[in-house]
């Protein structure tokens, strides 16, 4: 099954991100408007992920990502994953932040 994928840059301001990474990856540094539910999770809190709007899936650098997107659209989501994950998202410059206090990175 192909997942729909557009890179890190291409994804709108306004898009609901869903970050699908681990609490340690997450806090050292993730989009400011990103939502955490780490991929374990996910089928136990995908009512926390809105259906009327696409939702773009991101991770590391887009490997469980695809896997959430696939899941989330075989189960009537509209998904798209993040190619190349947090690591794209970085290089092209998009905003992040981290828990740590620490100058975000991904880890």
């Amino acid at each position: 099954m192909s997942v729909p994928e557009v890179e890190a840059q291409a994804v709108p301001e306004s898009a609901f991100l869903l970050d699908v990474r681990e609490n340690d990856e997450w806090q050292a540094g993730h989009a400011p408007t990103a939502v955490h539910i780490p991929l374990g999770e996910l089928q136990a809190r995908v009512e926390e992920v809105p259906k009327d709007t696409p939702v773009y899936v991101v991770c590391r650098v887009g490997g469980r990502s695809a896997n959430a997107a696939a899941w989330l659209n075989h189960v009537g989501w509209d998904a798209i994953n993040v190619g190349g994950g947090m690591q794209s998202w970085s290089f092209a410059g998009r905003p992040m932040v981290s828990e740590s206090g620490q100058a975000p990175f991904v880890a």
